[in-house]
């Protein structure tokens, strides 16, 4: 729909509301998915401060991810924020979701934690751990474990989220696990012997550029409405902005809504609006832009490809956990046009 029709359209429905009375909301929706993280709350930073001046986002928490592309592929919603692996099992099942933004890598928020007793990966074999199945934190082991002399179905996986997570390592159910902050230093301070034996900080895992957070977009909202799918987008970069430039009004209005203490938001995302050490590192448009591969300059994380080297990366632990079959090119579940519709792009 043409900016020009969309503003016709509005005038009329204002005139109607006018005429009978009745008050009407003329701005299009655009619903967006997040979970429980201040990764994800920039989005918040966008409704709450009106940088989208033709749409309104409509935010919902859902705290399963499927639970959120489920709702995408049923047309109930347009976009949702979520970590950066989902693009490759989409791809190969003909959903129609696509990844179009790298947005956040971790910055040591991310620990691979193992219980009282457990003194290293040879020490789990046959034993029980906390990851979120068909996510990064179940690679992130995988590839831990065979960097530490195993194989990676040397142990037995359980699908859990963050807080039943920290639940399962408490009472003994299982013998490490994958946890992002806060949750990895509530069961550091609360569970006595646990240990850190793997974090996102380390060289090794900022080379891969595995651990990250991206937004995702259905096929039918970039393909029917390519304007509001890039208004999104620059919604969305401009939040990111906008925090940078006042982080300490910023962290508020995201604990406000996801309902955290600041200091917890602070943990993730830091209080200066840079790259907070042992959190996140909270990409702008440029660096997004340049580790999707569509604005020239060195990538600002991993390797040289880019979202392209992360996308086979995923992939190949896609099939070797046989969630996939195949190895796909990127271009078949990553969709840059809304990136490109708002940076200059390369020739």
């Amino acid at each position: 729909m043409s900016k020009n029709i969309r503003l016709n359209i509005s005038i009329f429905l204002v005139l109607l509301g006018t005429f009978f009375g009745i008050p009407v909301d003329s701005k299009e929706k655009v619903r967006v998915s997040i979970f429980s993280w201040p990764g994800y709350g920039f989005w918040f930073i966008a409704k709450e401060k009106k940088i989208m001046d033709d749409y309104e986002l409509d935010i919902t928490i859902i705290e399963d991810p499927y639970e959120s592309f489920a709702a995408m592929t049923a047309g109930k919603l347009e976009v949702t924020s979520s970590t950066v692996e989902y693009g490759p099992i989409a791809a190969e099942q003909n959903i129609p979701i696509k990844l179009v933004a790298y947005t956040n890598p971790s910055n040591g928020v991310d620990k691979i934690i193992l219980a009282p007793g457990i003194k290293s990966a040879t020490d789990l074999q046959g034993k029980k751990v906390a990851v979120m199945e068909g996510g990064l934190t179940q690679i992130y082991m995988g590839i831990w474990l065979e960097e530490n002399g195993m194989k990676f179905n040397d142990v037995t996986y359980v699908n859990l989220i963050m807080d039943d997570a920290a639940s399962a390592m408490f009472s003994g159910e299982v013998s490490g696990g994958e946890f992002w902050e806060p949750y990895g230093s509530m069961v550091l301070k609360n569970l006595k012997g646990s240990k850190v034996v793997a974090t996102s900080s380390e060289p090794f895992w900022q080379e891969t550029a595995l651990l990250a957070d991206g937004i995702y977009m259905s096929e039918k909202f970039i393909d029917s409405n390519p304007e509001a799918a890039a208004a999104t987008m620059k919604a969305y970069f401009d939040a990111v902005s906008w925090w940078k430039k006042n982080p300490k009004a910023g962290n508020e209005i995201i604990a406000k809504n996801l309902n955290f203490p600041v200091e917890d938001v602070e943990m993730v995302i830091g209080e200066t609006g840079k790259a907070k050490a042992g959190g996140l590192r909270i990409f702008d448009l440029d660096e997004s832009a340049r580790f999707m591969k569509v604005k020239k300059g060195p990538v600002p994380i991993g390797k040289e490809d880019g979202i392209n080297d992360h996308w086979r990366l995923t992939n190949r632990w896609w099939v070797k956990f046989g969630l996939m079959k195949n190895v796909l090119p990127p271009s078949s579940g990553i969709d840059l046009r809304p990136i490109k519709a708002i940076v200059k792009v390369i020739e």
